[in-house]
């Protein structure tokens, strides 16, 4: 059940800093992006573990910062656990030391991972800044393909409030 994210237009929001880390969950960022582009989730023998649409999506925003002189970093983690919401004190402890030399960190994830994050680095002059925007569940068949590629069929959107409101309308009518 991966929340369904969109990324947000923050570009002109970032041009003030000198520095920006980007910091990902891997785990509804890029399930979001494969479904929106209708790409694999993951092409093991490609790509490793990363996920094509996400890892572009992150590029094309490198390049251009680093256009204007913003010099870019880049962190996630995945063990013990992947998503950011639930990350350990020893993965929180890793960002901490990686943010130390960033003004900002652009946080690709849910609100919870924004809050993983700012909690991280409350301590610090390092802003967080939310860089996805949560607009349902993403609900999917997993596919596995030889060599080891990874696709998700049958996708889905559920908001945030479809049930409520379809239960609403049975208890008017």
């Amino acid at each position: 059940m991966p929340f369904h994210l969109e990324p947000l237009d923050i570009y002109d929001r970032l041009r003030d800093y000198k520095s920006v880390l980007l910091v990902s969950c891997p785990v509804c960022p890029p399930v979001s992006l494969a479904t929106d582009n209708n790409q694999p989730l993951m092409e093991f023998f490609k790509h490793g573990i990363k996920t094509p649409a996400f890892e572009d999506h992150l590029e094309k925003l490198r390049t251009r910062l680093k256009q204007d002189g913003i010099k870019t970093g880049a962190f996630t983690s995945y063990l013990p656990c992947a998503a950011a919401c639930l990350w350990t004190n020893g993965q929180r402890h890793r960002l901490l030391r990686r943010a130390g030399d960033y003004d900002a960190a652009l946080v690709f994830g849910c609100e919870s991972a924004r809050y993983t994050v700012e909690d991280t680095l409350k301590d610090t002059d390092c802003d967080v800044i939310l860089g996805m925007e949560l607009v349902g569940v993403t609900n999917a068949k997993l596919r596995i393909e030889f060599p080891l590629t990874i696709k998700l069929e049958e996708q889905g959107r559920v908001h945030a409030n479809e049930r409520v409101d379809k239960a609403e309308t049975r208890l008017a009518g």
